[in-house]
Formats: structure tokens, C-alpha cells, sequence
């Protein structure tokens, strides 16, 4: 069951109201999931359970996506915009540092989030922003094409397609590398997701000059990447390793783009380990990314 929360933000025309939609469930430490651009909070549906057993799960709609609204008019979807909004997310929530996992655009957002020391600890899978030009172009190509799929194929179209794992694969093989374990309701539900949000074209254009190059001092870093993923290729983990020296780098072998679908206990280790507690237990596992 999803609730909503609204919060003040500030913007270039003065304090405005905005509203985010999130799903809070389990106990222990907050963990709070971002998804990638034109998903919605349920790419973490495999893994939420999972988390909850052991944290407290916050899982949002980024604001343009699901069931979010978008920013108020003149108000940027560029990094230096949401990352502030996502504080005060946390702030509305009275959660304090939170760990956050992300998800390619998510994964941005959340190493951001651990530069400025608004989290404990940030677990990201295949992030955005370790591209070369060339590669943010495929990428970006490749999700307008989506785009525009989804908005062209008719409703009934696409729950006729849903329901053979051969229709899920032409829908999601982009971001599945086991796109016929994703049941027909949850392909429909993030189809329309893509087709519906009124922040996508922004928010690509805002990431048109992102380029991730910092380091994150002092907040425990994990990257992983998977070894299948067709949109960001696992080449771009390398380049985030350099970036963020001290990151723990992984490998999730077999594993698409949203790799929470296709191996849901690999991608809930890799989580808890990455947001246990500082000076706490070592990791239990590292697969490194080759």
C-alpha cells in the first residue's frame, strides 16, 4: 500500500508545495530506494520484503514518475534541484541519514546524496553518469525509443503482450536480462509507468551533461553492476571505481539494468551489506566486477 507525503520546497519563484508517493514497510535503520528514470517505486517490489526483514524500507516514486507528481512549474529536474527535494523528503519523513540504494538514475542521485552527507551509506546499481559521450547517447536513444514504444502501442496491446513471456521480453528486455520471471501485471503497470511521466523528458534533458567525477569521503560506497546490463554497459563500474576510490565494486552475474527482477536474493545482499552499520561486520560477500 502506497501513502503520499507533502512538503515545502523552495524554488526560483518562492516556497511551493510538492507531494511524493512512497511505500514504508519493516524495522531497524532507514533504507530508502530510488529507481531509475521512466520506472516507478515497484522496480523494487522483488527485494522489498527481503530488505524490510532486516531495515526500514522506504521506497518513493521520484517526483515526474508513477504515481508522483511533477516539480512545480520552473523548477529544474537537474541534480542540484532533487537531491535538496529528497532531503526534505527524508525531513517530512523524520528520517535522519538514512542508507539509500539507487538504481540507474537513482544510483546517480544517491551517490549525490552521499556527497553532501545526507546519508549513511550508498548502495548503487549500474548509477548513471560514468558514460562516455558516445554511451550517453546510445542510452539515452535507446530510452526515448522505449518512450515512445509505450506510448504507441495501445493499452490492450500491451496486456495481450504481458501475458506470453515472449511479449514481456520484446517489452522489457532492455532492463531484464530474465525479462519472463516479470509477471504480466507488474510488465503493464511499469509499461504504462514509462508512457505516463511527466518528468521524463526533463529529466533527460537535465542528465544531457552529467558526468559523476567526485569522490564520496567518509559515507560507505558499494557499486555494482550487472554483468548483462544492455543499457549502461559494466565497463561504466571500472570508471565509477576510479571515481569513488574507496567503493566496494561488485559483479551481479546474469543480472540486466534493473537487476532486482532477475536476482532478487543477490541484489538484497548486496544492499544489506552495503548499509551495515559502520564498524559493524564486514561485508559477507564481494563479487569483483572483471
Amino acid at each position: 500500500m502506497t501513502e503520499e507525503v507533502s512538503f515545502t520546497i523552495d524554488t526560483p519563484l518562492g516556497s511551493r508545495v510538492t507531494s511524493v508517493t512512497y511505500r514504508r514497510r519493516g524495522t531497524g535503520e532507514p533504507l530508502l530506494l530510488l529507481h531509475g528514470i521512466g520506472h516507478h517505486l515497484q522496480a523494487w517490489d522483488p527485494v522489498f520484503d527481503l530488505l524490510a526483514a532486516d531495515r526500514d524500507v522506504i521506497a518513493i516514486d521520484l517526483p515526474g514518475f508513477g504515481a508522483s507528481p511533477g516539480l512545480p512549474d520552473g523548477v529544474s529536474y537537474g541534480l542540484s534541484t532533487v537531491v535538496p527535494v529528497l532531503g526534505a523528503l527524508c525531513e517530512a519523513l523524520g528520517i535522519e541519514r538514512p542508507h539509500v540504494a539507487g538504481n540507474s538514475l537513482g544510483g546517480l542521485l544517491a551517490l549525490e546524496l552521499g556527497r553532501e552527507k545526507l546519508v549513511r551509506s550508498v548502495t548503487v546499481l549500474s548509477p548513471a553518469g560514468f558514460w562516455t559521450p558516445a554511451e550517453r547517447q546510445y542510452a539515452f536513444t535507446v530510452l526515448k525509443t522505449m518512450r515512445r514504444t509505450a506510448k504507441a502501442l495501445p493499452l490492450p496491446l500491451i496486456e495481450r503482450m504481458a501475458r506470453t513471456a515472449l511479449g514481456r521480453t520484446a517489452l522489457t528486455s532492455t532492463i531484464y536480462a530474465r525479462p519472463s520471471r516479470r509477471s504480466p501485471e507488474a510488465v503493464v503497470a511499469e509499461t504504462v509507468a514509462l508512457r505516463t511521466a511527466p518528468g521524463f523528458e526533463q529529466t533527460l534533458a537535465a542528465g544531457q551533461d552529467v558526468l559523476f567525477t567526485h569522490d564520496v569521503p567518509g559515507v560507505p560506497v558499494t557499486i555494482a553492476w550487472g554483468s548483462k546490463d544492455r543499457l549502461l554497459l559494466r565497463r561504466q563500474g571500472v570508471r565509477a571505481k576510479l571515481a569513488v576510490p574507496g567503493a566496494r565494486l561488485v559483479r551481479l552475474p546474469d543480472c540486466g539494468h534493473v537487476p532486482m527482477n532477475d536476482d532478487p536474493a543477490l541484489v538484497t545482499r548486496v544492499i544489506l551489506d552495503g548499509s551495515r552499520t559502520v564498524g559493524g561486520p564486514s561485508p559477507r560477500s564481494a563479487i569483483q566486477l572483471v
